[in-house]
């Protein structure tokens, strides 16, 4: 078999070896492309991290094609309909840092509530005063979780070990997981109308997308705080921009955006303006939002933590090797 790994770390190299005592094997820390793609035509297998763009366009320079073996648990990077009609197996990663996500989710709630960025950056300049930075408690205040999957149900037990009361909302809801943790599930609107903070833990797809817009915003309290660790699809970033802008939102902690790859690669915006392929509008806002001092936003970092990494290749080696033994795990098509 012929396997290429794209978007490799150095780190990565040593565990992979493994694959070299049978396979043609090669790793780069190229993103599959258009332009590149035909350099890799012949691959058997390929492994993409999640910021690879596996559109149909792409997947047809791999001619040889047989397994996508991403090392992420979403698979929305990838035409999953093209990979049906060409028989092409996806593995991903299910679960491998449930409480990675979930402790990002209130690193970026307490730099909120304790105004830590602005408090750091004043210490350092050898400014000790407490001016502007009376912050707020979590004890007592109202968490609404918007979907109780693994990642979800993490950050509902770190809630109540803050004393929060939580609300949640998911379309399969677990009761009994609620009566466990003495949390509620409510509707939608209910958890918008109730809730101080409002947290995401659900998968872009076309429901979810644009989940909080600007209908959903007005049903929410004044001075909401909104945090996104899942995917920057979910919410439509120009109703959030109005949302703060009018005071609905006080603050947010982000860890997506739309169109994030392109922000991170500031060559691509410029290029796009060309090519049309990307939405000048979400881009700026994407940008506007980068600059605001009641908005935190980290670099799609939340799984980065040193165990959570090496699950995810660890299991996708496991991937690899029992699809070539003819018994995969973790498909998806």
């Amino acid at each position: 078999m012929k396997i290429i790994f794209f978007e490799t770390e150095p780190w990565e190299c040593e565990p992979c070896q493994i694959l070299k005592n049978e396979h043609e094997f090669k790793m780069t820390d190229e993103r599959p492309a258009e332009d590149n793609a035909g350099q890799y035509a012949d691959a058997d297998i390929i492994s993409p991290f999640i910021y690879s763009d596996l559109s149909a366009d792409v997947l047809a320079k791999f001619s040889n094609l047989k397994l996508i073996a991403t090392r992420s648990a979403g698979i929305d990077h990838i035409d999953i309909g093209y990979c049906k009609k060409k028989g092409i197996t996806v593995c991903n990663v299910p679960a491998y840092g449930d409480n990675t996500v979930a402790e990002h989710v209130f690193g970026l709630l307490l730099t909120i509530s304790h105004r830590l960025v602005d408090a750091v950056d004043r210490t350092r300049k050898g400014d000790f005063s407490l001016k502007g930075l009376e912050g707020f408690d979590l004890c007592d205040k109202t968490l609404g979780v918007i979907g109780t999957g693994n990642i979800g149900r993490c950050v509902i037990k770190i809630a109540k070990g803050f004393s929060m009361n939580v609300v949640a909302y998911d379309v399969k809801p677990d009761e009994e997981f609620a009566s466990h943790l003495d949390f509620h599930y409510v509707g939608m609107d209910e958890l918008l109308n109730k809730s101080d903070v409002i947290t995401l833990h659900v998968p872009a797809t076309k429901a979810t997308h644009h989940l909080l817009s600007t209908e959903q915003f007005e049903k929410m309290k004044d001075g909401v705080i909104i945090i996104n660790t899942a995917r920057g699809t979910l919410i439509d970033i120009q109703a959030l921009l109005h949302a703060i802008s009018e005071g609905k939102v006080a603050a947010a902690g982000l860890d997506v955006l739309p169109e994030e790859p392109t922000v991170r690669e500031e060559a691509e915006l410029l290029r796009s303006i060309y090519q049309k392929k990307h939405n000048m509008e979400t881009l700026l806002a994407n940008h506007v939002l980068l600059r605001l001092r009641n908005v935190f936003i980290t670099p799609h970092s939340a799984f980065y933590t040193r165990e959570a990494v090496q699950k995810i290749l660890y299991t996708t080696l496991d991937n690899i090797g029992s699809f070539i033994e003819g018994n995969p795990k973790n498909v998806c098509t």
